[in-house]
């Protein structure tokens, strides 16, 4: 007789845990970045301003890199009108002009959204108040032609009576008893 064995639970567990350990050896590897390349050996604008870290200068024909402490460059390191950032064909002078007109487009494109939505929800009520005293004066109307609806009844109520029109109602023929 042959008898099998199963594997108890922390064998399995230890076997999960190998295979996983060495799948994850050969995955975790990678291969160390190169170093940065300094901004001083790009030697055109075209390599130069693709990177955001660096800043071209078209009086002194160098690429710097670009102070980011500062949000514009000072004027030792190179002049507005003559660096360039992000693009060669326009210099850093142009660039911040466009984005502030940019930028206050946007601001003043979003005030006045804010002010038009305040406007349409204002205008959108005025119409319920509108409503509101419309309906308001024609209860008034009706509840004013209600009253002289009465007050044409009991006048021709008197003047039946007066005539003697206004008998018992409980037949229709009530008047022609009294003939």
């Amino acid at each position: 007789m042959s008898y099998k064995q199963t594997p108890s639970l922390w064998e399995c567990l230890c076997a999960v845990v190998l295979c996983v350990s060495f799948v994850s050896q050969g995955e975790c590897q990678t291969p160390t970045p190169p170093p940065p390349v300094p901004c001083s050996a790009y030697k055109n604008c075209d390599t130069c301003v693709p990177h955001a870290k660096c800043l071209w200068c078209i009086t002194s024909n160098n690429c710097t890199e670009y102070p980011v402490s500062w949000l514009l460059p000072p004027a030792s390191v190179c002049q507005l009108s003559q660096a360039r950032w992000g693009v060669c064909w326009m210099n850093f002078e142009a660039l911040i002009i466009a984005l502030a007109v940019l930028g206050g487009t946007i601001l003043i494109g979003i005030a006045v959204c804010c002010c038009c939505c305040c406007c349409c929800k204002k205008s959108q009520s005025r119409p319920d108040r509108d409503e509101e005293r419309f309906a308001r004066r024609r209860e008034e109307i009706k509840q004013r032609a209600e009253e002289r609806k009465g007050e044409r009844k009991a006048r021709h109520d008197e003047i039946r009576k007066k005539y003697g029109l206004m008998g018992d109602s409980d037949h229709p023929y009530s008047k022609f008893e009294n003939e």
